[in-house]
């Protein structure tokens, strides 16, 4: 499949789907531990509470705000800006972090939590679609890109015959993995397939290096680099296993993956929800962001150009680099 053809396609999809940023997910981890819920800061959250009680502009009906994400880059964000932001206005805000893709959605819809930041739309329309679950996005979030890490091999052009890459197992993030093996021309997809959902039934020929693709879920591909020749790693366990985007030896040339906050549908025009929002849009949030991940996607209303990360870590890259799929 030529690569001008999918950059296309992944244009007209994410064109189909009514976006133009999109982002990261989804594996099923059943043996996973237990969420891990971060303690309210005790005496900061009550100090400011009370100073500000009169004055305060939050939701009346809602004061605590409970916010669910993925470990690392995103649970982070909370910690270091976030919830500082929203309990100087006079919430209380606890974390829940977790490590896989599945609980957090089952959880805001259980009420467990208020708001999930973790994911990208295909995966949360998807997951809500099949689980029957009635949850809406909100707003978008700074996201790192996936991106293809050396395993036994440390270069990008020592590809050999019978070689093998590990992927994220989940659908939406290895549909991107093989969206950028094509890139490279290590494989090549069908033609006229469908982008975000592309499968191994989707590859047109992979007899060039017959690559021996290894899915794991997302979260174990950091540690088990040392058993494949290359890795391709969602952005968020790479910085939170202290993998640096700028050691990617590729990453994915579409600027179209940025992650999205969920919440329920009947929340939709909380005020608390709004505040969250303002929260991740202020300003002194966006320069946080930039001063903590660069290499980031940001979100579109910032209304930056976000190419701070080159494509690739090396000029011998088998194949070129079409222009992003969708800007």
């Amino acid at each position: 499949m030529k690569l001008t053809d999918i950059s296309r396609q992944v244009a007209t999809a994410f064109a189909a789907v009514g976006v133009s940023g999109l982002v990261l997910v989804g594996c099923n981890n059943s043996s996973a531990p237990e969420a891990n819920k971060e303690p309210v800061t005790e005496g900061a959250t009550e100090t400011t509470t009370t100073e500000t009680a009169a004055t305060s502009d939050i939701d009346p009906e809602h004061s605590k705000i409970v916010i669910g994400t993925t470990e690392g880059d995103f649970a982070d964000m909370v910690r270091n800006q976030v919830k500082g932001s929203l309990e100087a206005q006079g919430y209380e805000v606890e974390l829940v972090t977790f490590t896989d893709y599945v609980r957090p959605n089952i959880a805001l819809a259980d009420g467990d939590l208020d708001i999930n930041i973790f994911q990208h739309k295909p995966y949360l329309d998807t997951f809500k679609k099949e689980n029957n679950l009635d949850l809406v996005e909100a707003f978008q979030v700074p996201t790192a890109p996936l991106g293809i890490y050396s395993g036994k091999k440390t270069k990008i052009d020592e590809v050999y015959k019978g070689m093998s890459v590990s992927a994220p197992n989940d659908p939406s993030n290895f549909a991107r993995a093989l969206v950028m093996m094509n890139e490279l021309g290590w494989i090549t997809l069908k033609d006229n397939i469908d982008p975000l959902t592309a499968s191994k039934t989707d590859i047109a020929d992979n007899s060039k290096y017959d690559i021996k693709i290894v899915e794991l879920e997302a979260a174990q591909l950091p540690r088990a680099r040392d058993e494949v020749d290359f890795a391709i790693i969602n952005g968020n366990y790479a910085t939170d296993a202290g993998i640096k985007l700028t050691e990617a030896l590729f990453q994915e040339p579409s600027f179209a993956y940025v992650n999205w906050s969920a919440i329920k549908t009947a929340d939709k025009d909380k005020k608390w929800v709004k505040d969250v929002t303002n929260a991740y849009n202020s300003e002194a949030f966006k320069k946080y962001a930039h001063d903590s991940f660069p290499g980031y996607k940001y979100p579109k209303i910032w209304g930056t150009d976000i190419a701070a990360a080159p494509t690739t870590a090396s000029t011998t890259a088998t194949a070129p680099v079409t222009e992003a799929a969708a800007q």
